[in-house]
């Protein structure tokens, strides 16, 4: 698949100009969003071949996360992150 060249927009201004920009990409436009001129991220137009997840899906994963980050939590003590915070 070829490429397309990508227009430079500023972050301010993709935020302003979301909906006219949502309307370029779904006609094959692609932009590189700067912030203080540095490239922070791409909008462009998903790949056909790509399987986006369902709702169900999401969600499952969403917990598998939630319960990975609490059994990690739960070996840490408060008053280690209060004194990890302090340095």
């Amino acid at each position: 698949m070829k490429q397309t060249p990508a227009e430079t927009i500023g972050a301010f201004d993709a935020k302003t100009h979301l909906s006219a920009l949502l309307d370029k990409v779904a006609r094959g436009g692609v932009f590189l969003i700067t912030k203080h001129g540095k490239p922070i991220a791409r909008l462009g137009p998903v790949d056909p071949g790509t399987a986006l997840p369902t709702l169900a899906e999401a969600f499952a994963e969403a917990r598998q996360f939630r319960a990975g980050l609490k059994q990690r939590l739960k070996r840490v003590e408060i008053r280690e992150l209060i004194a990890t915070g302090r340095r």
